[in-house]
């Protein structure tokens, strides 16, 4: 029988729809919110207004490209956390008001597992059980999936993600918000080795980047002192220099990882994903260590409403749907179906 969800996200500054049917993606829009730059970060009650004002025009959008009408959906998928509360409360109204309203099914979705389904998206697809690790500016973690909800966390941040770092190093360094690919396009240009930054020791396969970020900033305060345009002329080296340290730190977790677990199917999956330095670090290790290796193309990286959908036919096909008393979360655990 032939299955079609409508995937809605809206966990952050995104505001997505995408349509799967039978496993294929058939449309995947995504409505950015711009006025979060003014202020170096996002603003959560802008973000909810803005997803208030763009949820049913890409979602009318969403459906259109795929050529399906509302009454051709077999169930409605959307992030019901983690994320900022207001806006995923948005996403998570009008996929109720939907599914009542239409009587299909109702399928909440965890953002983080989304992250990592999304490589079941297209082919090639990793096999089960693999290490991924899922990485973005709320979380970092490394997980080891043994199942499309059969995940387990071996190791996570204790205090800062890995992206977050990586906008606060940007706001050090007087780089617009998002700070991220603003490093990532000028570390290009720069030399990884110039400068030393701290690596937080942390046992297991967990991660630490509050160490991190106060050993850039003691580093630029104490240069500014001595050379007051230290940033600007050093600037490329710097952010070559950030982004080898927190890539390298996320690596050798990974490569612990695999040592101890002796798996050797790898994925990555999370807005930091993206990072060109962090991709083409992973695929040189994955050659060094005999690693199948599985990177998403940069729109799945990102926050996506792909992700969701596919989650949400992979959910319902295990009959995993979730009812109109589900509540949005800020913070949530893994959901587990029995397969």
């Amino acid at each position: 029988m032939s299955l079609t969800i409508l995937g809605i996200e809206t966990s952050c500054d995104e505001t997505a729809a995408a349509v799967v049917r039978d496993g294929k993606l058939l449309s995947s829009l995504v409505a950015g919110q711009e006025i979060h730059s003014r202020y170096g970060g996002v603003v959560p009650e802008l973000a909810s207004r803005a997803h208030q004002s763009a949820i049913i025009p890409v979602t009318d959008a969403a459906l259109k490209e795929a050529g399906i009408r509302v009454a051709d959906l077999d169930g409605v998928a959307y992030t019901r956390g983690p994320g900022l509360l207001g806006a995923l409360m948005v996403g998570a109204s009008f996929a109720k008001g939907l599914a009542l309203a239409t009587q299909i099914p109702l399928i909440p979705v965890h953002h983080m597992q989304a992250h990592i389904l999304a490589h079941f998206i297209d082919a090639p697809v990793p096999a089960f059980p693999f290490i991924c690790l899922t990485v973005s500016g709320g979380h970092t973690q490394i997980v080891r999936v043994n199942d499309y909800f059969r995940m387990e966390i071996l190791g996570q941040t204790i205090d800062d993600a890995a992206g977050e770092a990586y906008d606060k190093a940007a706001k050090m360094l007087g780089l617009p918000y998002p700070g991220g690919p603003q490093i990532d396009a000028l570390a290009s240009q720069g030399d990884p080795g110039t400068f030393r930054f701290a690596d937080p020791s942390v046992p297991g396969l967990d991660f630490s980047f509050s160490g991190l970020k106060t050993s850039i900033l003691y580093t630029i305060r104490d240069a500014v002192k001595k050379e007051p345009d230290f940033i600007a002329a050093h600037l490329p080296d710097l952010c070559a220099s950030v982004q080898h340290t927190i890539n390298n730190i996320l690596l050798k977790r990974v490569a612990k990882a695999c040592m101890e677990t002796g798996i050797r199917e790898v994925a990555l999956a999370g807005g930091v994903s993206a990072n060109s330095g962090l991709r083409t670090m992973m695929q040189t290790a994955a050659k060094e260590h005999g690693w199948n290796l599985y990177i998403p193309p940069l729109s799945y990286c990102t926050d996506n409403a792909a992700m969701i959908a596919m989650t949400g036919y992979l959910a319902v096909q295990r009959g995993g749907v979730g009812s109109l008393d589900d509540s949005p979360q800020a913070r949530m655990e893994f959901i587990e179906l029995q397969v």
